[in-house]
């Protein structure tokens, strides 16, 4: 499967493993209205091959020509850029806004070890917090809880120091589709463009099969019984889109007795008012029915099965981003 810009202290391990030397750069704080967040990543060679995005654009040539420098001294650099810096009006950063990057070469400031075992915690689906000195230098690991707000908030930054950067390394957000239909089809692709990891669920054979879905997570258990052995949290966007009572009705009560941020269902105004009273007469209030995005998707006016499978994702990403 193609190494993803989520995958990236995977990828900066596996350069280094072929031999080539590597450097992390990382944005560390930002000021104004900056392009990327705070913890985007990019990984460069000695050659100044990349992967991943600091800036959107603006700043990446500056951050790929410090790099190469950071790989060859083998010392940690930190670059500023705003509207006020010269270097950054010549790189494009003219919106406004203001970011600092920090670089720093596998290897001589970033040990292996830490990338093996950041690694190992996305593998497993461990969260945990990368510390490093902006100033000094002095990476390590520890474990999320450490830092527990900004380990729920998924939140990266500088502490009150202004020199301690905390990294938070989560495992992928997930979004699980009830429903291996057409429209599933598109959304597990947008599903990992944006990061999540889509897990499909269909006990209905022929529908979640390799063919239609190829190289991708799919249960066949009864929706429910899937769901609660996922053991929905707050990280988990749930999504039905069988349009069939028998499946989504087990998976929409599962996914309202979890802490799942984001609960979508398929069907129109109407399906969807017949639905609401299938679950007031089993004892939901109508605040807890309040939760289901309903039909399913921002009203962008598509029809199309790629374009209700963009509303959704649009929806799912609106959610979250409002709940952080």
């Amino acid at each position: 499967m193609t190494e993803t810009i989520t995958d990236l202290p995977q990828l900066a391990l596996n350069w280094h493993r072929a031999g080539r030397g590597v450097a992390l750069a990382t944005v560390v704080q930002t000021w104004g209205s900056a392009p990327r967040p705070v913890g985007s990543q990019m990984v460069i060679d000695a050659d100044g091959a990349m992967e991943g995005s600091v800036s959107g654009g603006c700043v990446e040539a500056a951050v790929i020509t410090h790099a190469i420098d950071a790989i060859a001294d083998g010392e940690q650099h930190l670059l500023s850029f705003g509207v006020s810096d010269d270097e950054a009006f010549a790189v494009g950063l003219a919106c406004g806004g203001e970011i600092k990057v920090l670089i720093e070469p596998v290897g001589p400031v970033m040990p292996v070890e830490i990338l093996e075992r950041l690694t190992d915690a996305r593998f497993q689906s461990q969260p945990v917090v990368y510390v490093t000195d902006i100033k000094e230098s002095r990476p390590r690991l520890q474990a999320a809880s450490t830092y527990p707000d900004r380990h729920r908030t998924d939140t990266s930054g500088l502490e009150e120091d202004g020199r301690t950067f905390v990294a938070v390394h989560n495992p992928p957000l997930r979004l699980v589709i009830v429903g291996a239909v057409h429209i599933a089809q598109y959304l597990v692709g947008m599903a990992h463009s944006c990061g999540y990891q889509p897990i499909l669920i269909d006990p209905r054979s022929g529908f979640g099969s390799q063919a239609r879905f190829p190289g991708e997570t799919v249960i066949d258990d009864w929706p429910d019984e899937a769901l609660r052995a996922l053991k929905i949290d707050a990280r988990t966007a749930v999504v039905t889109l069988t349009h069939d009572p028998k499946l989504d009705d087990p998976a929409i009560v599962t996914a309202l007795e979890s802490e799942a941020f984001y609960l979508g269902s398929l069907g129109s105004t109407r399906t969807h008012a017949k639905r609401v009273e299938r679950l007031r007469e089993v004892g939901f209030t109508d605040e807890e029915i309040g939760r289901i995005h309903a039909p399913v998707g921002l009203d962008l006016g598509g029809r199309q099965p790629a374009e209700i499978a963009l509303s959704i994702m649009a929806q799912v990403t609106q959610t979250l981003r409002k709940k952080a």
